[in-house]
C-alpha cells in the first residue's frame, strides 16, 4: 500500500502544483473570469485519466491469460519508461515550471477560451495519464486486492490537500528535497514494476527463462507473511525471481539511481545570489 500511496502522492502533487500555479496567476492578475475554462480543462483531464484507468482494468479482464500477461508486461515496461522520464524531467524543469506555465497561459488567453481549456487540459492530462498507467501497473504487480487502490487514492487525496494548503500559503516545504527523495523512491518502486513486467512477458511466452530462478527464499520470506506482503507492497519484492528478472532489475536500478543523484549533485546547485545594492539614505 505504501508504494502506491507514494505514487499517488508524488504524481498527484505535481498535478496539484500545476493547477495551483494556473489558478494563482489568474487571480493575482485580476483575470478571474478566465477561471471557468481552466477548471473545465482540469476536470476533463481528470475524467479522461479515470476513464483510461477503467479501460485498463476492465478491458484487460476480458482477455485470455496469455494476452493479459502480454498486455500487463508491456504496459508495465511503458509505465516505467514514462515515470523515469517524468522523474528526471521534473528535476530539471521544476525551478522553471512556474514561468513556463505563465507564458503558456498568457498565450492561451490571447487566443481565446478554447485555447485556455486545451492548455489546462494538457497541463494536467499528461500527469493524469501517467499516474493512471503507473498505478495500474503497480496494482497488477502487488496483486493485493483493493489495498493498492486504497493506498493510491489516499496518496492522491493527500496531494490535493497539500496543493490547497500551498495555494492558501498555509504550508511551506522544501519542494526540491521533496521531489529528490520521492523521485529516488519512485525509481526503486519502478524497478520492481519493471521486474514484474518482465515476469509477465515470460509467462506470456514472449521472453525465455521462466523456470530459471536466480534464487528461492520463499521458505525464509513467505509471500503470505506480513513482512513478505510489506516488502511486496513497498518494493514489489519477489522471493523467487527468475534470472532475467534479477538482471533487468539490477541493470535498471543501479544506473538510474547513479545518474539521478549525479544530476542532482552536479546540476542542481543554485547560483550564488548577487549582492543587493544598499538603498541610498534619505
Amino acid at each position: 500500500m505504501f508504494g502506491n500511496y507514494l505514487i499517488g502522492l508524488r504524481e498527484g502533487l505535481e498535478a496539484s502544483l500545476v493547477v495551483c500555479i494556473l489558478i494563482a496567476y489568474l487571480v493575482k492578475t485580476g483575470r478571474t473570469d478566465k477561471l471557468p475554462p481552466v477548471w473545465l480543462g482540469v476536470g476533463s483531464a481528470v475524467v479522461l485519466s479515470m476513464g483510461f484507468g477503467a479501460v485498463l482494468q476492465f478491458g484487460s479482464s476480458q482477455l485470455t491469460f496469455e494476452a493479459q500477461e502480454a498486455l500487463g508486461g508491456s504496459l508495465s515496461i511503458v509505465s516505467v519508461g514514462l515515470v523515469t522520464w517524468m522523474v528526471f524531467w521534473m528535476r530539471r524543469t521544476a525551478r522553471h515550471l512556474k514561468t513556463e506555465l505563465h507564458g503558456k497561459l498568457d498565450a492561451a488567453i490571447a487566443m481565446g477560451t478554447t485555447a485556455l481549456v486545451v492548455t489546462s487540459f494538457l497541463a494536467v492530462g499528461r500527469e493524469g495519464l501517467e499516474t493512471a498507467l503507473f498505478i495500474w501497473s503497480a496494482v497488477q504487480a502487488t496483486d493485493d486486492g483493493w489495498n493498492p487502490l486504497v493506498g493510491a487514492a489516499l496518496g492522491l487525496l493527500t496531494s490535493v490537500v497539500l496543493g490547497w494548503l500551498f495555494y492558501r500559503g498555509a504550508l511551506k516545504i522544501n519542494l526540491a528535497k521533496f521531489f529528490t527523495w520521492t523521485g529516488a523512491m519512485l525509481v526503486v518502486v519502478a524497478a520492481g514494476v519493471l521486474a514484474y513486467g518482465v515476469h509477465d512477458l515470460q509467462e506470456a511466452g514472449w521472453l525465455p527463462g521462466l523456470h530459471s530462478l536466480a534464487f528461492d527464499i520463499s521458505s525464509t520470506i513467505p509471500k503470505d507473511s506480513w513482512y513478505g506482503t510489506l516488502l511486496k507492497g513497498v518494493f514489489n519484492f519477489q522471493p523467487d525471481p527468475t534470472v532475467l528478472q534479477l538482471v533487468v532489475w539490477l541493470l535498471y536500478l543501479a544506473p538510474t539511481l547513479a545518474v539521478f543523484f549525479n544530476v542532482i549533485g552536479g546540476g542542481s546547485k543554485a547560483k550564488p545570489a548577487e549582492p543587493v545594492a544598499a538603498k541610498p539614505t534619505a
